[in-house]
């Protein structure tokens, strides 16, 4: 078996955000399109598979970190704003997309809520072996 911190992360996503296309509880909503993902960023983004790569993303993030919340992961896809002549600061993440993404994953009882021992998402059973059926792919 192929341990997902050893995929090489670009990889691995591709291939989670193709496999999470067919699942019917992700979908892209259709203002996803017009929306900047952070208040860091002067455009929204153009990829067109954007909404699907994130989710992979964030559920990656989920599987290594063990117990994950909407916050730490505003920070983690959080970037640096120009703010011109003044300095640059870290900006965190818009939180509405992350949370739907997770909205998302819950529905499709990949993720469920805990509050022990920490409050935050984490892996369903059904969502380790999905993520780990995905990593033998990628042998």
């Amino acid at each position: 078996m192929a341990n997902i911190k050893t995929i090489q992360a670009g990889k691995y996503n591709s291939l989670l955000a193709n496999a999470l296309k067919e699942i019917p509880e992700f979908k892209k909503p259709e203002w996803a399109d017009f929306v900047k993902t952070s208040s860091s960023k002067e455009r929204p983004t153009s990829e067109p598979d954007f909404w699907y790569k994130r989710a992979a993303s964030i559920l990656r993030q989920i599987y290594i970190k063990g117990i994950v919340g909407v916050n730490r992961l505003r920070s983690r896809y959080g970037s640096r704003k120009n703010r011109v002549k003044k300095p640059s600061h870290h900006y965190r993440a818009g939180g509405k997309i992350i949370r739907l993404i997770l909205q998302q994953a819950a529905s499709a009882q990949l993720i469920e809520k805990t509050k022990v021992p920490k409050a935050g998402r984490q892996l369903t059973q059904k969502g380790k072996d999905f993520l780990e059926l995905i990593s033998e792919e990628a042998k």
